[in-house]
């Protein structure tokens, strides 16, 4: 009878990110077979999995893909007990969904939301290039050597941030586009060149663009979703 670990289990049923499940199995919340479980435990199908003791089964219906328009103020988790503005009591979807990845809460535009967790876990490795764009707005007037320093890496977080293509707009906009996901990055960087963001908007993530209003989502389309597939297609699956 195949194993397997518990965080991914938690993901393949729709339920959150593996990241999540390690947090929540930490908080002693996660139950197998009426039992608090270690971290890396491995499950049968027969073994009975909660959370806040309620029976956590996967899914027998078909995976969900949102592309999601995030106002300001909203915070991406789906810790509902915590923030009163989250992404998840916002949406109201009628299935349980979870973000793929962050958008801070100051931060406004395309965040993709799902209950398939591998798909999740391929996206989320930074290690695959995957591009994220977005529109800047800066408090001062963008220099050149602005321009040029963000584009080569900056050190922030005890690392180089990679090269990336950084555009101007106007005199204090510009377009960024980002392979990495670091926390914050484009505000620390920014506030590492003595520049304060004043509006940052994500407008696509790799193949999907930001096409609906603020507050709103759509389904991705069959072929978005054939597209997004093709691109992760060499990240490689986790236990």
């Amino acid at each position: 009878m195949d194993l397997i670990r518990i965080n991914k289990y938690l993901t393949e049923a729709g339920y959150c990110s593996r990241r999540a499940a390690d947090k929540l199995i930490d908080q002693g919340r996660v139950k197998i077979n009426g039992k608090v479980p270690e971290l890396g435990t491995k499950i049968n199908s027969t073994d009975v999995v909660t959370v806040d003791g309620k029976e956590i089964n996967k899914p027998k219906e078909e995976f969900v893909y949102l592309a999601f328009n995030k106002p300001i103020g909203i915070v991406c988790t789906t810790d509902t007990r915590v923030e009163k503005d989250n992404i998840i009591d916002y949406i109201n979807y009628p299935k349980r969904v979870f973000p793929i990845g962050r958008l801070d809460k100051p931060s406004e535009g395309l965040i993709l939301l799902t209950n398939d967790g591998d798909i999740v876990n391929k996206i989320l490795r930074a290690r695959n290039n995957h591009e994220k764009e977005y529109i800047v707005e800066v408090d001062r007037a963008i220099s050149d050597l602005f321009l040029k320093r963000m584009r080569n890496g900056l050190p922030i977080l005890d690392t180089i941030t990679r090269k990336c293509k950084v555009e101007q707009i106007s005199k204090f906009k510009f377009r960024i586009i980002l392979t990495q996901g670091l926390n914050r990055q484009i505000r620390r960087m920014c506030e590492y060149l003595d520049y304060n963001v004043t509006k940052l908007k994500r407008i696509r993530i790799m193949n999907i663009k930001l096409d609906v209003p603020t507050g709103q989502y759509r389904d991705l389309t069959n072929s978005e979703l054939t597209e997004i597939n093709a691109l992760i297609s060499d990240s490689q699956k986790t236990n």
